[in-house]
Parts: C-alpha cells; structure tokens; sequence
C-alpha cells in the first residue's frame, strides 16, 4: 500500500519542463538570506492543500496514511510553487546522500541530496525534525543547492560524523570552499520542549565538547536539547560562517504551533511539511 501511495505520487509531481515559479501560499516560509535570484527556497506549512484531518491541509508525506491523490495533488501544487521538479526521499534518519539528476528516481533512501543542475529542487520532509538548506555561492554566482533532513540521529551521525559533515565530504563540497556556502535552517521541535536522554546528550558532547551549550539538564537525568544550535555547531565546525533561520525561538517550534506545523511528536498521526531549494 505504501508503494502504491509513492508511486501515485511520484507520477503525479513529474512535470515536462521547469517553469517559472508560481505564487507559494502566504503561510509558507521563504528563507530570508542573500542568496542570488537563480536560487528559489522555501518550506510549506499545513497550509495551502487539500488533504483532511489529521493530514489537513498541505500534507506532502507519502508513508504516512493520508490518501493518495491528497498527496499526488499537494505535491503538484509544490512543483508549481518551485518552478522545479521536487525530488522526494524515504528518510531513514541516517546520513546517506543522493547527487540528484534528471534520471534520479523519486523515494530513495537517504537522508539529504545535491545538485548543480537547474529544475531539480533537493527536498526533505520535516514533522520536528531539522532542515538544513545549502546554497554554494562564488562570484556572485550559484553553483550547487543541497538539502539535508537533520533529526538528532542524522546531526550525531557516527563518531562524530554525522549529515553535516557527509555533506562536506561529497561530491557537492570538493573545490568549493566553506565559507563560500550559506545554510538556512527551517522549523522543528524547539529546544522549550525537546526532551532527550543522557545518550542524545553524550553522542553530541563525545566529539564536541560545546556541544553541552545545547543541553539543559532536568530532573530525572533527561535534558532539553537545542536542535538549531547543535546544527549551528556542526555547521561552523564545517567552516560555514553564515547561517540564516531558525535561531532557537518559539516561533520555529514544529511542536508549539499547532496550527501552522505539522508535528510527530504532538500528534502521532500526522502530516510532514518540507523544505525545498533548487536552482532556476
């Protein structure tokens, strides 16, 4: 059934040619960040779709319940809005990532992708979980978009490397500085009510010791935990010096606002927003 769910849906989103970007819906977070106008970014909310309760309105996951042609007909909308073709993952909270091509299939494993040709618009979905959007930018010019799908597993990674530095370890990466990428980080669970165990806290603090600024201890052993700025620090660590979005406050929390992000967490039964960059 799930199978069927994705196919219907990647049929649906496969558009002839990229054409210029529609209006995205009022609700949507577009990235405030100097990017140059090639670049096209944005991540949906619940809004603007036709998916019902408990996936209502915008849902974009294919694996999560909600009727097919829901989703096929919310992912069309997110194509237009894109002016690209939005290549869809099964994400599996890892570090594996895909280089995106006119050929790449929709709904493959991984947990991230890259690109330097234009149409192809990286995405992830999202229901508290951190999107991390790169753009690579030299001489004014963009040259390579990426997208990432950050929960604390894929940020922790394995000894120490986790999606941020598989990233700058890619194909995307190589010859292209640090410092010349700008990352943008979308909504997720906020750092008011992620509450983790001793092991989030001790895979993050093993490898990097600043790591303990994102963790406030709470009775029990458990702690609260700064998804945004553990992701700031890997990032830095990485070499990227501008960093845009999500700073940590309540506003970018998938779990408090109810009515404008989907949430795992909060609801069990849910939706998944995305976030989706690509290059026009």
């Amino acid at each position: 059934m799930l199978a069927a769910q994705a196919a219907v849906y990647a049929r649906a989103m496969q558009i002839p040619e990229p054409a210029a970007p529609a209006q995205a819906h009022p609700d949507w977070l577009l990235p405030d960040w100097p990017v140059p106008p090639s670049v096209h970014a944005l991540c949906t909310t619940r809004a603007g779709g036709v998916s019902q309760a408990p996936y209502g309105s915008m849902n974009l996951g294919a694996y999560v319940g909600d009727a097919p042609q829901a989703v096929a007909s919310n992912g069309q909308h997110l194509a237009q809005a894109l002016g690209a073709r939005p290549v869809m993952l099964k994400q599996v909270h890892g570090t594996h990532l895909l280089a995106l091509d006119t050929q790449t299939p929709d709904y493959q494993e991984a947990d991230g992708s890259y690109t330097g040709q234009r149409g192809l618009a990286c995405t992830v979905g999202i229901a508290d979980c951190l999107p991390i959007l790169l753009c690579h930018v030299a001489d004014g010019q963009a040259t390579q978009v990426g997208a990432l799908h950050a929960g604390w597993r894929g940020l922790a990674g394995e000894q120490g490397v986790g999606v941020v530095e598989v990233f700058f370890a890619s194909q995307a990466a190589i010859g292209r500085l640090p410092a010349q990428w700008l990352a943008w980080l979308g909504p997720c669970i906020g750092p008011q009510v992620f509450e983790v165990g001793p092991e989030v806290r001790a895979a993050f603090v093993a490898f990097s010791p600043q790591a303990v600024q994102a963790f406030v201890p709470l009775a029990g052993g458990k702690f609260l935990a700064d998804l945004p700025l553990l992701a700031r620090q890997r990032l830095a660590a990485s070499g990227v010096q501008e960093v845009f979005g999500n700073d940590g406050s309540p506003t970018w929390c998938t779990v408090g606002n109810p009515s404008r992000f989907f949430s795992y967490r909060r609801d069990k039964v849910t939706g998944r927003q995305v976030a989706s960059i690509c290059l026009l």
